[in-house]
């Protein structure tokens, strides 16, 4: 594969913006989309709720002014509750990609309350309403032509290895390779790209610094605590065999998004002058990765 074939998009939270209540210091949208522009990036995700226009067209518009295409939404969504229907959520984001162009939709079981820090064990029969509810709104994105994506997340209701497998192995919606997530979950990335190549249908990059990933796990930091002491670094400089995911992925005649993500968290405005840079590594990275041959 070329370089130049790679789809290759950013995510406002490289930029420190999130949709969690006090992440940290949030940029503007015309900062964010000028530095993505000025980078040379082409396509973006959306970001979370409210950062840029809801209404569909305008969405469209404000991103066309900087050249950026849209590529889709990350929309966390409570999947295992028997008494809450999540369609309408679904189909509102689902409105907007229509229209301003985006294609996929990445779905996060959310647990309800906010924040990635905490998050309840699931019952039998809330597992089997997640399960269905993947199901379905996956047909409902793919009948409006936007491909659906499951995102497995820290804090979130899908997050450890045995979920993450017993969600491939018992539903049919495709996968957002999200390399960060799965590592700090305790699932091996490489490992999920080489078992299941064909069924990720959108990818996630984030590099990770294994030491502080692993007291996540231990629960001896909150995930916050730990985007914020430097979790996430530019691909290539972590632990999360990021060279060896993508040669798999090129490999196996990939085409969907590669969209670079290093979660940050900013104090203030000029905290965020490192964004750009570290998104620029990563790009230069994925690049690099992509023209060679990688052992796999």
């Amino acid at each position: 594969m070329t370089t130049s074939e790679l789809r290759i998009a950013a995510a406002p939270i490289s930029w420190g913006v999130c949709e969690v209540p006090g992440w940290g210091y949030q940029l503007t949208p015309e900062r964010v989309l000028g530095e993505m522009r000025d980078l040379g990036v082409t396509a973006a995700e959306t970001g979370p709720e409210g950062f840029l226009p809801t209404s569909p067209a305008e969405l469209r518009d404000t991103l066309a002014s900087y050249s950026l295409r849209c590529v889709g939404s990350f929309v966390p969504v409570v999947l295992h509750k028997a008494d809450h229907d999540p369609t309408a959520e679904v189909n509102e984001v689902l409105d907007r990609l229509e229209t301003s162009g985006g294609d996929v939709i990445v779905l996060a079981a959310a647990t309800g309350v906010d924040g990635y820090d905490d998050r309840p064990d699931l019952s039998e029969s809330e597992w089997a309403t997640l399960l269905a509810n993947l199901d379905r709104l996956g047909e409902l994105a793919k009948a409006r032509g936007v491909t659906p994506a499951l995102h497995p997340h820290v804090g979130t209701m899908i997050e450890k290895r045995d979920e993450v497998y017993r969600v491939l192995e018992n539903s049919t919606i495709g996968l957002c390779l999200d390399t960060g997530h799965l590592l700090i979950g305790g699932t091996d990335p490489l490992e999920v790209t080489k078992a299941f190549t064909d069924r990720i249908t959108h990818a996630h990059l984030k590099d990770v610094r294994i030491e502080l990933a692993e007291q996540v796990q231990r629960g001896d930091l909150t995930y916050t605590d730990a985007v914020a002491q430097g979790m996430y670094v530019p691909l290539g400089a972590g632990e999360a065999r990021i060279a060896r995911v993508v040669g798999t992925l090129v490999d196996a005649g990939f085409t969907g998004w590669y969209v670079l993500e290093q979660d940050t968290i900013l104090a203030d405005e000029a905290d965020g002058d490192a964004a750009a840079g570290n998104v620029a590594v990563s790009m230069s990275f994925l690049r690099k990765t992509a023209e060679r041959p990688v052992r796999v």
